[in-house]
């Protein structure tokens, strides 16, 4: 009988029905696919439904589910609202900015005749002038004389000049007829589509769909929450937030499980820095908007820095100091020297940088990795208590930090990258909870071909790069066992 890792209950039955329902309901939105394997004699059918990345919704990336139909999986369920995703929805806002735009060019059109119209009015007195002096003269032409002729001809002819101006205005009004006609064709077109949109959608109700996908979401996130650690085994393609900042920087958000906090943060530059920029929402930082400016009293080094439940955690330039900022009170609550730790590019990663120190965080908690001369240059992992920064257990992975393009932490596992340029990929894993190792063979598209910081997020479950001035979010999959009593 195995060791019951993870006893499958109440949640797990939710989860059947959470995936039976998305079967069920939301063909279009999400596909399913399954394969039976065998394990230890009992059979399991692996579901997965996957989009090509976290910002097309949540990801459900392995399930496992017994003879009672009780079931359980790993899910990456980002916030943003997957019904904006939706073709249709698309097609709306195209629709919309489509009718925005036929109602400036109405806009235009009015405006312009406005104007050609007082033009008109102001040269009627004009032609009533030319009118009255042409009736004259058709009906007593004998009081035409040559002399009183030459004088007629020369104020015709100037009135006529004064008139000239009115043909061009004529052509304009042509011009704007054939334009509302295009428009009106426009209109026609966008009503047929819209006939065409509401008649695919039938009788749902688009409000109370987006309703039970946020419900859904909710839940996947619940359930995420619930299932623990995994391991490594995938990474998805890059997505790029923001291009902004120089070579070298990191960027983040609090680590913190659980957390509402929803600022962001970003450092630019590896060394003697204290400008730190906080941003209210990760939209907010996408638009380098609403932010706010920290000036730290003691400059950083490296990029290694790491938030964790409202507070700064940095390696202080040019020392082996550890510093715990907190941004609501925008002071220093402690700060420990981390014993042995080399500093000042004495133990960097591959790119240098000043990147000896590297803190970060995952869902055991707080850690720093750094190298010693006693260790040989080797990467050293220790576990950091958040409040006084006390190391409480440390680790000699016999790994050679300079080889190193970067590294982070996920469920107590350091996975090392074997260089930061193009063609990097995850070679080495080191498992605290066994003090054990593995090479490992795990691409990643480096987009921008040079990572200077690389975090993993507990609270989010994704990667955060710095990448040639570039933030990059990767999402990841983890792999679990899931054993039960039973088994």
């Amino acid at each position: 009988m195995s060791v019951p890792l993870l006893k499958i209950g109440a949640v797990l039955s939710t989860m059947a029905m959470v995936t039976n329902w998305m079967s069920q309901t939301l063909p279009s939105l999400v596909g399913l696919n399954g394969t039976t394997v065998s394990r230890g004699g009992t059979s399991e059918r692996i579901v997965s439904a996957l989009y090509p990345s976290p910002e097309e919704g949540w990801q459900i990336y392995s399930s496992a589910q017994d003879a009672d139909g009780k079931c359980i999986c790993t899910v990456v369920a980002p916030a943003q609202n997957m019904c904006n995703r939706d073709p249709r929805s698309r097609q709306l806002r195209q629709l919309t900015e489509k009718v925005q735009n036929i109602t400036q060019s109405m806009e235009v059109l009015e405006l312009r005749t406005i104007r050609d119209l007082q033009y008109v009015r102001d040269t009627e007195n004009l032609m009533k002038t030319v009118d009255g002096k042409l009736k004259t003269a058709s009906e007593n032409p004998r009081s035409l004389n040559p002399k009183s002729f030459q004088v007629l001809s020369l104020d015709l002819k100037d009135k006529v000049t004064q008139l000239l101006p009115l043909l061009p205005v004529l052509e304009q009004y042509k011009t704007d007829a054939r334009m509302i006609l295009r428009l009106r064709e426009e209109v026609r077109n966008l009503s047929l589509v819209l006939m065409a949109i509401q008649e695919e959608m039938g009788a749902y109700d688009y409000e109370e769909l987006r309703q039970r996908v946020l419900l859904l979401e909710t839940r996947l996130h619940s359930c995420m929450q619930k299932l623990g650690c995994g391991k490594l085994t995938g990474v998805s393609n890059p997505i790029t937030i923001r291009a902004s900042g120089s070579r070298f920087g990191s960027w983040m958000t609090d680590t913190m499980i659980p957390s509402s906090d929803n600022r962001v943060w970003s450092m630019d530059g590896y060394f003697k820095g204290r400008r730190v920029l906080e941003y209210r929402t990760l939209s907010d930082f996408m638009k380098g908007q609403n932010f706010i400016q920290h000036l730290l009293p003691h400059p950083w080094a490296g990029t290694g820095h790491v938030v964790y439940n409202g507070s700064l955690y940095y390696n202080k330039y040019q020392s082996n100091i550890l510093i715990k900022y907190h941004f609501r009170s925008r002071s220093v609550l402690v700060q420990r020297s981390l014993s042995g730790a080399g500093y000042n590019n004495t133990f960097p990663y591959s790119w240098g940088g000043s990147s000896d120190i590297d803190l970060m965080a995952d869902e055991n908690g707080l850690w720093a990795v750094y190298t010693t001369i006693p260790n040989a240059g080797n990467i050293v992992i220790s576990r950091l208590e958040p409040q006084s920064l006390e190391v409480l257990q440390t680790w000699d992975t016999g790994f050679p930090k300079r080889s190193a393009g970067e590294s982070f932490m996920i469920c107590g596992t350091l996975y090392v990258t074997n260089s930061h340029l193009a063609g990097a990929k995850i070679y080495f894993a080191y498992y605290t909870n066994t003090s054990t190792y593995e090479y490992t063979d795990i691409p990643f598209h480096n987009q921008y071909s040079h990572i200077s910081m690389m975090d993993y997020n507990p609270r989010e479950r994704v990667l955060y790069t710095w990448n040639n001035g570039h933030q990059v979010l990767y999402n990841v999959t983890l792999f679990q066992v899931i054993k039960t009593s039973g088994d």
